[in-house]
């Protein structure tokens, strides 16, 4: 089998051929690209001969997959696959394996830093520092005693919740599928909107979960409630989050995913939003995840060949 890496994916290359050592070994070849590109006329010239391709979060739709004729395996280093046409690949036979869990520490603890940077204004006080201001009549937040709500149990909001927990916080979730977890109190979406202080997103991107979070929500928290989006963009309306900064429906916000990657355009409608902390997608970014993603990337070609 020749087996494409079709970018970096944030380790040396040792570290892959290291990896990849016990496949090249039964006789697979291997093929990787140090840079990421993604021009798809550039991906279709990497891999249009592969057998199986190795790629994190750069799309790949049909008009890729049909210049690849060879194509029976896409191992993903990423958690989701909305990036990935699951329909061309299902009607093609092709295996498609995410993986599944290697950011989970990495994405909860930065919801958690996104809270508290919300709560305690921490970037702005960095910036008012640096130009000389004080704390004049500023107070801050604590995450101590405030109601956490979990929109989504996986791996992720689960973390997250035990890292509520440790903090303090009463947690309450939700979650589509019915389940009992120690110290979190399960309720419906509404009850959750109404209630907590806190409300994390942890849910993956469906056409059902599209626009999960919209104007009719936004109504039904508090004022002072803030939100956290660390799971896709897409699952918050942007103009209804927008226009719920601006009209103060709600205290703040900080996301780290968007309806398309960073860098964002000038123009982009959240930019001159008031009260939000934006990210560029850093949430899976750890040095620690990308050790582990790889490990599981490779263990799943090998899973699978097998």
């Amino acid at each position: 089998m020749h087996i494409v890496f079709l970018e970096s994916l944030g380790v040396c290359e040792c570290v892959i051929s290291q990896l990849c050592e016990p496949l090249k070994k039964a006789g697979h070849t291997i093929t990787y690209y140090p840079d990421r590109n993604e021009e798809e006329e550039v991906l279709i010239e990497r891999g249009h001969k592969a057998d199986i391709i190795v790629v994190s979060n750069i799309p790949l739709r049909k008009h890729f997959l049909d210049h690849c004729p060879n194509l029976k395996m896409i191992s993903v280093a990423f958690t989701g696959l909305d990036h990935i046409d699951l329909e061309t690949c299902r009607q093609r036979g092709i295996t498609v394996r995410n993986a599944a869990g290697y950011s989970t520490h990495a994405v909860a603890e930065l919801a958690i830093g996104m809270m508290i940077a919300v709560y305690r204004k921490i970037v702005g006080g960095d910036a008012i520092t640096r130009l000389g201001g004080d704390r004049k009549n500023f107070l801050g937040t604590e995450l101590h005693q405030k109601t956490l709500g979990i929109i989504g149990t996986g791996a992720i909001g689960y973390q997250v919740a035990r890292l509520g927990l440790a903090f303090g916080c009463r947690v309450i979730a939700y979650n589509r599928t019915p389940r009992e977890l120690e110290n979190i109190r399960m309720v419906d979406k509404n009850t959750l909107l109404q209630e907590a202080d806190i409300i994390s997103l942890h849910i993956p991107l469906t056409p059902e979960t599209k626009d999960f979070i919209g104007e009719a929500e936004f109504k039904l928290m508090q004022p002072h409630a803030i939100l956290i989006n660390t799971a896709r963009g897409p699952i918050v309306n942007k103009k209804a989050l927008h226009e719920a900064l601006r009209k103060s429906k709600i205290a703040g916000a900080a996301v780290d995913v968007y309806d398309q990657e960073p860098p964002l355009p000038g123009n982009y409608e959240l930019l001159n939003a008031p009260n939000l902390l934006m990210l560029p997608h850093i949430g899976y970014a750890t040095k620690e995840a990308f050790a582990e993603r790889v490990k599981i990337v490779v263990r799943n070609i090998e899973e699978w060949l097998q």
